[in-house]
């Protein structure tokens, strides 16, 4: 990895918000909200990056990384991002359908055949019976959510107890078990029918691995993250940087439920990559990737997609004829669709926090969460550890705080 790429990552000197049209005084009113809600007990600590016309304006460390032991957040930090593995893992696909390795009508099974022939269940309610499926789901359905695929937490049918338990199977089961089981499971929608949120993305992951012959990992780190100079991040948590890795508060805020997180056991050693939600990473990270993506493909003179490939992940791939559920993640993604790998805002209005039409985001069930504005030329990167129906608050919350600043 080239110096530079860590320099512009974390250690490369700010410009000022006014260079990019920002407030800062507006962004002053940042810090003081998360320090109540870290007084409230709420979170332990957050970091947050804002970056505008490719500059970095804002990079704030707040609270405690550690507040069992005491420890001060840090602006590298290392968060377990769960769900935000989705949209690298997403760009990685891409990258081998540029190089024509895939096409996305593909179906899975020709890449994994234990996938074939999978049925789908007749009703959500009462005993589990199924139908043939009409067709197999493809790439294309893996990337925007509409291949049937479910996580078992999803909901309480019969249907959704037959699903593998995700990132919980990492450590108990092979790659090899981990497909023969989700095999077995009925698919909850007819594919290319309904969005549904599920395991696509492990399963797109493993079709990398099985196209490249390389571990998800592996071909992550040699494609994306080292090129980008996204030093820090990685599906496993290495034990020289264990002193940077955020932790949650042992109990749900809103539940007082015991919070597991894998990353924060040493006892964790998965058993195979989860495209899905085992990256680690941080703010710095993350927002030069995407920052990349922002550029249309391209960072520091290195192309990684085309602008059109870009522009096609980044375009509502659900339309009128396909059930959009994603409001079933976040009731706030009313007026979303969702593309390849991201939710997409259809229009400025609708939604029920503010924003632009085409931006797109994502976050992790931990609390993580990005957002990528184009119309404004904007990234931002949140990172916390605020696990459970809780991360919702802080989607709703930082939006307003950013886009406020905007003064041009």
């Amino acid at each position: 990895m080239p110096q530079s790429a860590k320099i512009a990552a974390l250690d490369a000197p700010r410009d000022t918000p006014e260079s990019v049209g920002m407030s800062s005084a507006r962004l002053q009113r940042i810090r003081p909200v998360l320090e109540r809600e870290i007084a409230q007990k709420r979170i332990p600590g957050a970091v947050v990056a804002i970056q505008r016309h490719g500059k970095l304006v804002h990079l704030d460390a707040i609270g405690a990384r550690d507040a069992a032991a005491g420890a001060p957040m840090r602006t590298d930090a290392i968060f377990s991002v769960a769900s935000m593995t989705k949209l690298m893992v997403s760009v990685g696909i891409m990258m081998l359908y540029e190089e024509g390795r895939l096409l996305l009508s593909d179906p899975a099974s020709k890449y994994l055949p234990q996938l074939a022939g999978m049925k789908v269940a007749r009703s959500l309610e009462g005993p589990l019976s199924t139908v043939p499926a009409h067709r197999e789901f493809t790439i294309q359905d893996l990337l925007r959510h509409t291949s049937g695929l479910t996580y078992k937490t999803r909901g309480t049918s019969e249907a959704h107890k037959a699903f593998p338990d995700g990132m919980r199977d990492l450590a108990r089961s092979s790659k090899a078990d981990f497909l023969e089981s989700l095999s077995q499971a009925p698919l909850l929608y007819q594919p290319g029918t309904a969005w549904e949120y599920g395991l696509s993305t492990d399963v797109l992951g493993l079709i990398i691995e099985a196209i490249t012959g390389d571990t998800l990992g592996k071909y992550l780190h040699e494609r994306l993250w080292s090129p980008l100079g996204m030093i820090d991040t990685s599906f496993t948590l290495p034990q020289s940087k264990a002193d940077r890795y955020a932790r949650a508060y042992p109990t749900d805020y809103l539940t007082g439920e015991p919070v597991t997180i894998p990353h924060a056991s040493p006892d964790f050693k998965p058993r195979w990559e989860s495209g899905g939600g085992g990256a680690t990473s941080t703010a710095a990270d993350y927002m030069r990737f995407l920052q990349m993506l922002l550029n249309g493909g391209e960072l520091d003179r290195r192309r990684y997609l085309s602008r059109p490939t870009v522009n096609y992940m980044t375009s509502d791939h659900l339309g009128a004829k396909i059930e959009n559920r994603v409001t079933t993640m976040d009731p706030s993604c009313e007026g979303y669709g969702f593309g390849l790998g991201v939710a997409v805002r259809l229009q400025t209005g609708i939604a029920g926090s503010i924003g632009s039409a085409g931006d797109y985001y994502w976050s992790g069930v931990f609390g993580t969460y990005y957002w990528v504005d184009p119309a404004e030329d904007l990234a931002v990167v949140f990172m916390a550890m605020a696990p459970g129906q809780l991360r919702l608050r802080y989607r709703a919350l930082m939006r307003p705080l950013v886009l406020q600043a905007i003064v041009d």
